[in-house]
């Protein structure tokens, strides 16, 4: 994906924005190199995500999606993205389903992190099933978007114990903390451009 030009990202999200948050922040520390936030998207206006990163003097755009229809919704989006020459998008707490028509318009070039190890607990509050499920291990996995839920290849999965002492809430805040460490990871295992992707499988051409 690299060009000797920074890798231009999209960061799609809906709320607090704790994973852009940690993106941005590896990029500032140098921890995330030849990359660069071309534009931070909400369907919320209030979101919280939206006004850290206009603190951050960020561009900013916000498409409400109450009411409206996924298609002409996701079109917006998309215009706006294309007008930023995003090359790759990141979700971040995106709580939508993106259409297939924007998934098609950037092939293997949307990103999601989820929390847990899927296929295991897709959909919402991942953490809570885990827990209730009584899992032994869970984590987050980031993966490619495609056009079903929580289904796209996988780049990178974290692991961690399920505590006898953790709660849903306690898990929740351990599996988040690994979100931050596996999101800038992984953004910077598919910027290299170092991998095929092989049916469903994320491999190194070598391997």
């Amino acid at each position: 994906m690299s060009s000797g030009k920074p890798v231009r990202l999209g960061i799609l999200l809906s709320g607090r924005g704790s994973n852009f948050l940690a993106i941005a922040e590896s990029i500032r520390e140098g921890r995330l190199t030849g990359v660069e936030i071309a534009v931070v998207v909400s369907n919320i206006a209030d979101a919280g995500g939206i006004a850290k990163a206009q603190q951050l003097g960020l561009p900013t755009a916000v498409f409400l999606s109450a009411g409206r229809k996924r298609a002409e919704h996701d079109a917006e989006v998309r215009a706006c993205l294309l007008a930023h020459s995003v090359d790759l998008i990141c979700l971040a707490g995106y709580m939508r389903l993106l259409s297939p028509e924007f998934v098609k318009a950037f092939p293997n070039r949307i990103l999601n992190i989820h929390p847990s190890l899927l296929p295991a607990f897709p959909g919402l509050e991942a953490q809570e099933q885990a827990f209730v499920y009584g899992v032994k291990v869970a984590g987050c996995t980031v993966h490619f978007v495609d056009e079903e839920l929580d289904h796209g290849a996988i780049v990178l999965q974290r692991a961690i114990p399920v505590l006898d002492t953790d709660d849903p809430h306690s898990l929740s805040a351990r599996i988040l903390a690994e979100e931050h460490k596996a999101y800038t990871e992984a953004i910077a295992m598919v910027v290299s451009g170092e991998y095929e992707i092989r049916g469903r499988r994320y491999v190194k051409p070598s391997s």
